[in-house]
């Protein structure tokens, strides 16, 4: 009901909304909207209401909010359920918990702080409050488990598309999930599945994207950046997520359907950083260990699974995301 409101409020572009109109739209009592607007406001929303002219969207507040990023969303948006948080341990675990529950394909965890986020290889995500996206979206593909890796390109792709439309600059991918501004880091994607042999229970993909922080440790800050340090605007985070999650479910639904990244490469690949430049590959658990193999070679893009398609001396190599990194020769990308 509450999204409904909002969206009602939004689509008409700060004109006053009449409450018949708001009672029709979300198909409750004036007596709801009424209460609603209430509860609205509480939450940090600056409603306007003017006698016998209605209500009007003043301003939102900037925080992660379900009401407020459905409401951003297409009505026939694949996440139709929103649960939002103010912190919790891992958005990909809570997603976890809830898909054993059997929840719906398409609900969208989302929250302001994580306490034990991780990344790839289970690695710790730092996870500043109130200035970041987190967030991690149930499925349940109808496809083999050895194409699931697939997901998480998908999601690259959506991040960037949803950044570029809000925020007005132009990220880059290096392969297969980091998304690059600055010629560092600003988002990682991690997708976790529970499956059989040949049947996926369900996957999680999560979402962390590097938005309005002002400052990194000093152990990362060469590699990891963030959209406010990039561009010195605050940038609207409901919005961003809101746009992440329905680019998400429009490239996620052709997948299903092609059950392959044909028709994705020639985006992905014009978005790949490395494309064309020469690269190392690290093969193994730690990328400065000496005991991994390492090889060179120059990186041409993806093909229709995901690998990473690498001319070297040897031959060309498609490389399979796993226990595999891909760098530039002389730095992270």
């Amino acid at each position: 009901m509450k999204s409904e409101i909002l969206r009602a409020l939004r689509e008409s572009d700060g004109e006053f909304v009449s409450g018949q109109t708001l009672c029709e739209k979300a198909g409750v009592t004036r007596q709801a909207v009424w209460k609603n607007m209430v509860q609205l406001k509480d939450h940090g929303f600056i409603i306007e209401s003017v006698p016998n002219k209605g209500y009007s969207l003043i301003s939102s507040p900037d925080k992660l909010y379900s009401a407020d990023i459905k409401s951003r969303m297409k009505r026939d948006s694949f996440c139709q359920k929103i649960e939002s948080y103010d912190i919790t341990d891992s958005t990909n675990t809570r997603a976890k918990h809830l898909a054993e529950l059997g929840e719906e394909e398409g609900t969208l965890v989302i929250a302001e702080e994580q306490t034990s986020g991780k990344g790839r290889r289970g690695r710790e995500w730092k996870s500043e409050p109130m200035t970041s996206i987190y967030m991690s979206i149930i499925l349940r593909p109808k496809i083999s488990p050895i194409h699931v890796s697939g997901i998480t390109l998908l999601a690259a792709l959506a991040v960037v598309k949803a950044i570029k439309k809000t925020c007005d600059v132009e990220p880059l991918i290096k392969w297969p999930n980091d998304i690059i501004l600055g010629k560092r880091k600003i988002c990682g994607i991690l997708t976790e599945m529970s499956s059989e042999l040949d049947y996926i229970n369900y996957a999680v993909v999560g979402i962390g994207i590097n938005v309005n922080n002002k400052r990194f440790p000093a152990n990362i800050k060469d590699k990891a950046t963030s959209i406010y340090l990039e561009t010195e605007k605050k940038q609207d985070r409901a919005q961003l997520a809101a746009l992440t999650a329905q680019y998400f479910g429009e490239y996620y639904k052709k997948f299903i359907e092609a059950k392959s990244l044909e028709p994705f490469t020639i985006e992905y690949n014009g978005l790949l950083i490395n494309r064309n430049q020469e690269v190392k590959i690290f093969y193994g658990m730690q990328e400065n260990a000496e005991a991994n193999k390492i090889e060179t070679g120059i990186a041409r893009g993806i093909n229709g699974d995901g690998a990473l398609i690498v001319d070297t001396k040897n031959g060309t190599e498609c490389v399979v995301s796993g226990e595999v990194s891909v760098r530039g020769l002389y730095g992270y990308v």
